[in-house]
């Protein structure tokens, strides 16, 4: 067991047999070489999804019945989203919750107004409209992947980052919604993540 997750085994590990995601090359090829265990953490079945040198640890698949792009819910069928991740870099690290439904469950519009002050303060008003969007990924500092609910546009809300390549979405000032220089939505976000 891998000594990062506190959880049963519940089951015997088997090779990835639930096929490729559509669209998505190599966060497919990243699947097909990985292995599946199943477990119990905190009383909830849970999955432990790894290859040479990563795991994540995974709801099982399924998702929810929230407006979420075809992409995502793709990926549910596979995968019910990442709360772990162990031996990758990139957008997984330091993130609590990764295309699960309590991400994509998450209000953007009360987020956004808890700092609405960023763009009060630069004489700006806030661009998109909250509730076209929805998490995909929320980090343990508070910043959130952003993706909307028809384009599948990719926002990062980064009132706290570090990232290189990003880059403040027009009429936003620094550290508040930005573009990800070569990930404009969902799929590309998702293949840079199996990268």
């Amino acid at each position: 067991m891998w000594d990062w997750i506190d959880g049963e085994v519940v089951g015997e590990e088997v090779a990835w047999a639930r096929g490729p995601v559509p669209g998505l090359p190599a966060l497919s090829a990243l699947l097909a070489g990985s292995r599946v265990t199943p477990l119990m953490v905190d009383g909830r079945p849970h999955e432990l999804v790894a290859g040479d040198g990563w795991a994540w640890l995974c709801e099982p698949p399924g998702g929810a019945e929230i407006e979420v792009v075809p992409a995502h819910r793709e990926f549910w069928a596979v995968c019910g989203g990442i709360v772990e991740s162990h031996g990758m870099a990139g957008w997984l690290l330091n993130q609590d919750e990764v295309l699960t439904a309590g991400a994509a469950g998450g209000d953007v519009t009360g987020l956004l107004a808890d700092y609405e002050w960023l763009w009060s303060d630069a004489g700006l008003p806030v661009p998109i409209d909250p509730a076209d969007y929805y998490p995909a990924a929320i980090e343990a500092n508070g910043n959130h992947t952003l993706v909307h609910r028809r384009t599948g546009q990719v926002l990062l809300f980064a009132p706290d980052h570090d990232f290189d390549g990003v880059r403040p979405l027009p009429g936003c000032p620094e550290n508040s919604l930005l573009t990800i220089d070569g990930l404009p939505d969902l799929r590309s976000w998702l293949e840079a993540l199996a990268g």
